[in-house]
Formats: structure tokens, C-alpha cells, sequence
């Protein structure tokens, strides 16, 4: 799991995602193991950043099990059931705080994945 998670972050980075965060909601929530917060600059980016990430894991496999927000891209949620990943516009993440809303959550650090 902890693969995908790099593998998606990576992914998200090569596309020049910003404010990259991961949550871990598992001891939180049923959801997922895993929250995965992008920022994209503009439609473009975010779709980018979203088919990068959607063809790094389905390379290794890994596919979703729902996708949402992509033909209007201020929002575009990947769920692949232990992680779910949000790519935001940045006007969106300010407004939808997901951060804000899942404190409970501890934050990781992807560099010590």
C-alpha cells in the first residue's frame, strides 16, 4: 500500500502538483487508510496531475473503484478504496479545507514513507 501511496505522490509531482499532503484517516475513519491532497494550478493541470496518477498505478496494477469532478476539474477524486486522492483547484481546497475538516487525521510526511 505504501507503494501505491509513493507511486501516486510521485505521480502528482512530476505534473508540478502543489501542497501535496497525505492524512492518514484509517484510525479516524472506514473510508480509506489514506487521504492523498493536491493542488492544481488550473483545469489543465488538475487533469494532468489526474491521468498521471490514474496511468503510474494502473501500471502497477492498482485501479480505481471510482472516479468523480473530472470534466469540470475544480475537484477531481480518485477513490481506490485504501486511498482516496483529491486534486483540487486552488479556490477549492481553500473553501473545501479537507485538512481542516479531517484534524483528527495524522498528517504524513511522504519523504519518510
Amino acid at each position: 500500500m505504501v507503494r501505491f501511496i509513493k507511486t501516486a505522490v510521485k505521480a502528482a509531482s512530476d505534473k508540478f502538483g502543489e501542497d501535496i499532503v497525505i492524512l492518514n484517516i484509517g484510525g479516524v475513519s472506514s473510508l480509506a487508510d489514506y487521504f492523498l491532497i493536491v493542488t492544481g494550478g488550473n483545469v489543465n493541470q488538475i487533469k494532468a496531475i489526474a491521468d498521471e496518477i490514474d496511468r503510474k498505478l494502473r501500471d502497477e496494477g492498482v485501479y480505481p473503484k471510482h472516479t468523480e469532478g473530472y470534466d469540470s476539474a475544480s475537484w477531481v477524486l480518485l477513490d481506490y478504496g485504501f486511498m482516496i486522492i483529491h486534486i483540487f483547484d486552488r479556490e477549492s481546497r481553500n473553501f473545501y479545507s479537507i485538512e481542516r475538516l479531517w484534524s483528527d487525521a495524522r498528517t504524513v510526511d511522504a519523504t519518510t514513507l
